[in-house]
């Protein structure tokens, strides 16, 4: 096996147990699950690291992994909803991995921040569409009485995504700033 291939297992192994870590030390936790936290930003860095594979890989295993530390499962649909294809759809932040790459070696800070701000936005935006799906279809019995169900779910995935979102991409541009050579693969 090529020291690359065993860099990228790793990586993907270590950013998947620190995304596990990191959700269980939330900032801010939802009555009914989700919450706002640093956890995210693990999947983001394989994913500009790695592309496309590093990142929705390291989503699926956090997802996996948080349905085996304890995940409130209502339907086996609703667990594959909100923790197989949410979670794995963070790493589709993978998609401007050479773009992001190729504004570091040019220098180019705007357009890293651009392509940064457009990965975690679109990871995050397919990660909050399968919650808003989940919180229509699944939680909709916790809406308060008269409030339309998609309402209610947008308003609660919507305030712990959309502050997770913020904080996601200033961390992130903020460590390829102070750290640039993170974003390159060594082997």
């Amino acid at each position: 096996m090529s020291s690359k291939k065993i860099l990228f297992m790793v990586e993907v192994a270590v950013f998947t147990a620190l995304a596990l870590i990191l959700d269980l030390l939330p900032a801010f936790k939802m009555p009914n699950g989700g919450s706002i936290s640093f956890a995210m930003i693990p999947v983001f860095i394989v994913a500009f690291r790695w592309g496309l594979k590093g990142g929705l890989l390291t989503g699926l295993l956090w997802g996996i992994l948080q349905m085996a530390f304890g995940a409130f499962i209502l339907h086996p649909y609703q667990a594959f909803i909100e923790y197989g294809f949410a979670f794995t759809a963070l790493g589709v932040a993978g998609v401007f991995a050479k773009p992001i790459q190729q504004s570091l070696k040019d220098g180019k800070v705007m357009k890293r921040l651009t392509y940064i701000t457009l990965g975690v936005f679109i990871g995050t935006g397919l990660r909050f569409l399968a919650h808003f799906y989940a919180g229509i279809v699944f939680w909709g019995s916790s809406a308060p009485e008269g409030q339309p169900v998609w309402l209610f779910s947008l308003i609660y995935n919507g305030s712990y995504m959309l502050p997770s979102f913020i904080l996601s991409t200033i961390v992130v541009f903020f460590l390829f700033i102070k750290q640039p050579k993170t974003l390159l693969q060594s082997a």
